[in-house]
């Protein structure tokens, strides 16, 4: 399944988790946490690294979405630039109010971004490869957020 990825998108998209997966460690073990805070700064420990970055990454795919769009004509194109714009919306307006409801908010926005990211690909404006790419990556960020707020 993950032979079809060509290997710039699949290297390059592993590596954005790897925010995700720092934040997620931090929490795992304190310790690491401890010397991240001392180290540089507390925004790159536990959920904080995954919560600011889950935004940055939500608004990021409102943009890949909107070229996404950019390929269709019509009611097709005009249904695809209003949903690709929800991911940065829900970013913006979700994820305030502490941790906790951000790690959930965020969690239910890569859930919801999925579900655009299949519905993209089931109109023919996403490659092929892409429901591959984004199962995995999006399976990883969930993970690790959930582990940030729930932990």
């Amino acid at each position: 399944m993950f032979r079809t990825i060509p290997r710039a998108p699949l290297i390059l998209g592993l590596a954005g988790l790897i925010p995700f997966l720092w934040g997620a460690l931090t929490v795992l073990l304190p310790d690491l946490g401890l010397w991240t805070v001392r180290a540089i700064g507390p925004r790159f420990a536990g959920p904080y690294v995954m919560l600011f970055y889950g935004a940055v990454i939500l608004s990021f795919m409102s943009g890949v979405l909107w070229g996404f769009a950019s390929k269709a004509t019509g009611t097709l194109a005009a249904t695809g630039y209003a949903l690709s714009v929800i991911p940065a919306l829900w970013a913006f307006f979700m994820t305030g109010g502490g941790p906790s409801s951000a790690g959930m908010n965020l969690i239910f926005g890569f859930a919801g971004l999925l579900a655009l990211d299949w519905q993209f690909a089931r109109w023919g404006l996403a490659p092929d490869w892409w429901m591959p790419l984004r199962l995995l990556l999006s399976a990883v960020a969930i993970s690790c957020l959930a582990i940030g707020t729930f932990l």
